[in-house]
């Protein structure tokens, strides 16, 4: 059993059609092995994954590395994934089965507040993000990774991150708002978590205001 750290926390039929997708996005993944899967949503919106058969252990850790686990313990000094949860003056908490802190001189992602930290990286809700556990000792802190993936959004031609829509449904909104030259792809950073990478010459605060009516999202600009 794998619990992807990614949350389906839309309801009505949007809940049914992103259940759906992230069945196909496990099919895609695991499909050609000799297993079978049974996916559930537990009480905090992460989805469990339940797999059988002779290539079981490898579709988990496929599963694992391509969404990222929620792990039942977190042990001090390892890497997980957690959702973007809150945000404050004091830092971020990110969701990963529980609450971890990552206070705001642990960010490691230059100056201003974690308000201000936010703004400047187009930091959507619920987006998955990979840090070092502190456990009691020492304060958890964002990975060096995760660090050098997003300041590499910054150095791009601009991005428009959204969530609560799957990558499929972005896709559909930007071609039918008349943008489909406008972007290079959308990038899935979750199961509703998308980054859309602007061509070059595209404004993202422009393709934001034209597209923000048709997304019921959040929407996070990345200016380069």
């Amino acid at each position: 059993m794998v619990v992807l750290a990614t949350k389906l926390y839309v309801e009505g039929d949007a809940r049914e059609r992103s259940l759906d997708s992230l069945r196909s996005l496990i099919g895609n993944e695991i499909g050609e092995l000799d297993v079978a899967f049974d996916l559930s949503i537990r009480e905090d919106d992460f989805p469990e994954v339940t797999v059988e058969g002779e290539d079981a252990v490898v579709a988990e850790n496929v599963l694992r590395e391509e969404f990222g686990e929620i792990a039942p313990e977190l042990e001090p000094g390892e890497t997980y994934v957690g959702t973007l949860d809150s945000w404050s003056e004091e830092g971020f908490v990110l969701d990963a089965g529980q609450p971890v802190e990552i206070p705001a001189d642990e960010l490691g992602l230059g100056p201003g507040s974690p308000t201000q930290i936010r703004e400047r990286y187009g930091l959507v809700q619920h987006l998955p993000m990979r840090f070092v556990y502190g456990g009691d000792e020492e304060p958890s802190r964002l990975t060096s990774d995760e660090q050098d993936r997003l300041y590499d959004w910054t150095r791009g031609d601009g991005r428009l991150n959204v969530n609560s829509a799957t990558r499929a449904e972005v896709r559909a909104t930007l071609n039918r708002a008349g943008h489909a030259q406008d972007y290079v792809t959308v990038e899935r950073l979750g199961l509703l978590e998308q980054s859309v990478i602007c061509t070059e010459g595209t404004d993202p605060p422009g393709l934001l205001a034209s597209v923000g009516e048709y997304l019921p999202a959040e929407l996070r600009c990345v200016v380069p």
